[in-house]
């Protein structure tokens, strides 16, 4: 089942077991079980320090990771393979006695916890953001006897996510109520469950030189490059990593033929972490103000911190179109992320709204998933690359609609059909639809400056070719910006030259 570079690379990891693990399996007689029992036996034939036994859990196939003397409470229900490989094996050592890579606050609020948290975490196998939260609850388990965490891939128990009404992944139930969803840090997650965390010690950071706000590839770029200057340098974001830890191919990085987001955000991470950047995550910057000559960053936490300069590089979300319903089916038939939610429609018929890169990328994807896809596109022609329109057109079961306005998105429970009117003949019209996948692009994160600096009508900084804002010591870079073109290289890019512009403001000033 595994490839033998799989294979070669689990070896090592299996070699820096600490402690001999069980894989209590529960298994039927079905297929699914046969290939769970496959994967399993050839992983413990692999070291003497993994065995088999038979367990009774509630879901099959499924099997929980332990010890002899030590119940972990983690259980992976399917086969964890795609980008749950890597959850699997960092529960394999975690269990077999490696200590989690966590803050010591961190594990100090995990064993603080004293109420009973059985999570069961719903998620696809080609799901870029799935891991991080299965992770993050696999460790909560491990560090606590009271914690519990079930990982459901949802390809092989469609009948529980279809009984669950789950049409986006990951999502998280809660001892048997639907308790979260989405992309979360382990931070993220224990503020919903855990003590909260205290912020007033950042009130206490000495002022930087330059502070970052915003840990994309824009904001990681500026970091560096202030930071190779001498100056005292800090980021502070809700995330690091930004947008792109949603992006999965990436091909146009000059130098790196094909990479993947999160990964490339974990090379940019462990890149920053070569300097001496402060990284204050998961804070939410919510203003600015003039502190003398120097600047005030509040957060939404109430702290506050301080810089001579400020590079603002918060990035863009993804657009909405704004019509009724989708805010009430947003993860019950509308979503977002093709790669993530993709696996939920197998079979079903679904709409991608949008005929640029995005969408038609998307339709692309989702065809050999769903029964059927249908493309709208709002004027007469599709703006997706020409080389991607030919690819569409090669798919029988994808149809465009051009000219076509979305006015509603209805339902029950769930998302049930696509309301729609022709531009051209005024005519309203509509079609039955189980999910709809909203790809029209994105909108820069930057409500917060309002009245601070200069924004255009699109809510874009608007900036100089230095990255300077309308404000003294406010520069800024990104797709929260005027740059002309929102690729990741070109963030990179604005990213240092609004460090170097910082850098220098700084040195006129003295």
């Amino acid at each position: 089942m595994l490839a033998q570079e799989t294979k070669q690379q689990l070896e090592q990891y299996l070699g820096l077991l600490a402690k001999p693990v069980v894989f209590g399996m529960s298994l039927g007689e079905d297929e699914r079980s046969k290939e769970l029992s496959s994967f399993l036996t050839e992983i413990a034939d692999m070291t003497d320090k993994i065995s088999l036994e038979e367990k009774n859990l509630p879901l099959k196939p499924s099997f929980a990771i332990d010890r002899d003397d030590f119940e972990s409470g983690i259980v992976f229900a399917g086969v964890p393979l795609g980008h749950e490989f890597t959850s699997f094996v960092l529960a394999l050592l975690q269990v077999g006695g490696r200590a989690p890579k966590i803050t010591e606050e961190q594990a100090e609020r995990i064993k603080g916890i004293s109420k009973k948290l059985d999570f069961m975490t719903f998620a696809s196998l080609s799901c870029t953001n799935c891991p991080d939260v299965v992770q993050e609850f696999n460790i909560m388990a491990v560090l606590n006897e009271n914690i519990s965490h079930t990982m459901v891939e949802g390809g092989m128990f469609q009948d529980l996510v279809e009984e669950k009404g789950i049409m986006a992944v990951p999502t998280v139930f809660l001892n048997g109520e639907e308790f979260t969803s989405g992309r979360q840090n382990l931070d993220q997650l224990l503020d919903l469950v855990a003590q909260p965390k205290d912020s007033s010690a950042l009130n206490e950071i000495e002022p930087f030189d330059l502070l970052v706000v915003g840990g994309g590839p824009a904001g990681a770029s500026s970091a560096i490059y202030a930071a190779r200057k001498g100056i005292r340098t800090g980021i502070v974001c809700k995330e690091f990593g930004g947008q792109v830890n949603e992006t999965l191919g990436i091909e146009n990085m000059i130098g790196i033929p094909y990479t993947e987001g999160p990964k490339l955000m974990a090379e940019v991470r462990n890149h920053v972490e070569q300097y001496p950047i402060e990284i204050i995550e998961n804070q939410m910057v919510s203003g600015l103000e003039k502190d003398g000559e120097n600047w005030k960053i509040i957060l939404e936490s109430g702290a506050v911190l301080h810089s001579k300069t400020v590079v603002v590089a918060t990035g863009a979300r993804w657009r909405q179109i704004g019509v009724p319903g989708e805010d009430k089916y947003r993860g019950k038939g509308v979503a977002y992320c093709a790669h993530c939610d993709g696996p939920l429609f197998k079979g079903k018929d679904i709409a991608v709204i949008g005929g640029g890169n995005s969408g038609v990328e998307a339709a692309i994807d989702l065809a050999g998933i769903a029964n059927r896809v249908t493309v709208m596109q709002f004027s007469e022609h599709l703006k997706a690359d020409n080389v991607l329109q030919e690819r569409l057109k090669e798919l029988e079961n994808v149809e465009v609609i051009k000219n076509a306005e979305t006015t509603e998105l209805a339902g029950d429970t769930v998302i049930r059909g696509l309301h729609y009117k022709d531009r051209v003949t005024g005519e309203e019209k509509s079609f039955d639809v189980d999910g709809v996948f909203i790809q029209i692009g994105l909108i820069p994160d930057t409500e917060w400056l309002q009245g601070i600096v200069d924004l255009n009508e699109r809510g874009e900084i608007i900036i100089d070719g230095s990255g300077k804002t309308s404000e003294e010591g406010i520069y800024a870079a990104g797709d929260c910006t005027t740059a002309a073109y929102k690729q990741i290289v070109i963030s990179m890019g604005t990213g240092a030259t609004a460090a170097l512009g910082a850098y220098d403001y700084l040195i006129r000033r003295g």
